[in-house]
């Protein structure tokens, strides 16, 4: 476990509810926010990853509460939101995490795959934050923070329904962050860069020479960690970002400035793109 600079009761007795909880980003935000107090209500589709989290999260003292959830079924998503106000009573920090993606060349997406990226990515983010952001409204106060992407700025080759279903995901942020503001619902975004968990590296820079263009292409030499993201989502969720609306943080270690994460992956994506190409048309 990485050192806090942060107060140890900052949270206390706050309520985090996390989709894409149960590993990677989500399962290290649910941590660090329990370290710090908060409860954790921990949603994904995996019950076992949940319940495994979860119990790591009660080792640290906060309670811990599983909902396993389809975030891209609005049924599924309005029972969830009625099980952590049953458990809890009101839920102070929606964060948005739950993704889905994959790389192939635009021409070989089907339908099926486009939906599932952009039901999870968009969809489920909005499920979520109008569910939830409702009863925040009610109260008069809430926190609601979203995983984007900086090509959803840029474009990606390969990526078309995550870059799209991200660029969505900017634009509500954006218009909620102007529209609840006022109302005491602060709604904010963050773009991770080149963050290293076992999911990404196996699925975004696999080979010893891939990763190395990029460790090159970022400023500061080093792949980011998922305590580099989670304590971002801390500082928002906590009263130290209670003037922030409607931003979107990039927390990359400087590595898209100037010019598109994907043109600093050396020709490692299209280069796959190729690959998946040639495998449809064979």
């Amino acid at each position: 476990m990485s050192k806090s600079y942060f107060v140890k009761d900052l949270l206390k007795d706050q309520v985090a509810l996390i989709t894409g909880a149960g590993t990677g980003i989500g399962k290290i935000i649910g941590l660090e926010l329990a370290r710090h107090g908060a409860h954790i209500i921990l949603v994904s589709r995996n019950a076992e990853r949940l319940e495994a989290a979860a119990q790591e999260i009660r080792a640290l003292g906060p309670k811990a509460l599983v909902i396993p959830t389809d975030i891209s079924d609005i049924k599924q998503v309005k029972t969830m939101s009625a099980k952590a106000v049953e458990e809890f009573g009101h839920v102070d920090c929606l964060i948005n995490n739950a993704a889905a993606n994959f790389v192939r060349p635009t021409e070989a997406i089907t339908s099926v795959r486009w939906e599932k990226v952009v039901d999870i990515v968009l969809n489920g983010t909005f499920f979520c934050t109008n569910e939830i952001g409702r009863k925040m409204l009610q109260r008069g106060s809430g926190k609601i923070i979203n995983m984007v992407a900086t090509y959803a700025w840029t474009g990606g080759p390969g990526f078309a329904p995550s870059v799209s279903a991200k660029a969505g995901v900017v634009a509500l942020t954006q218009t909620l962050g102007a529209e609840w503001a006022g109302r005491g619902v602060l709604v904010n975004a963050i773009a991770p860069g080149a963050i290293n968990t076992p999911q990404t590296e196996e699925k975004l820079w696999p080979l010893p020479e891939i990763q190395q263009k990029l460790l090159k292409s970022i400023p500061l030499g080093r792949f980011g960690t998922e305590h580099d993201v989670a304590n971002l989502i801390l500082y928002l969720a906590s009263p130290m970002g209670n003037y922030i609306a409607g931003e979107i943080i990039v927390v990359d270690g400087g590595w898209w400035l100037g010019k598109g994460a994907m043109e600093m992956m050396g020709g490692a994506i299209p280069e796959r793109i190729e690959k998946q190409a040639a495998r449809t048309n064979s």
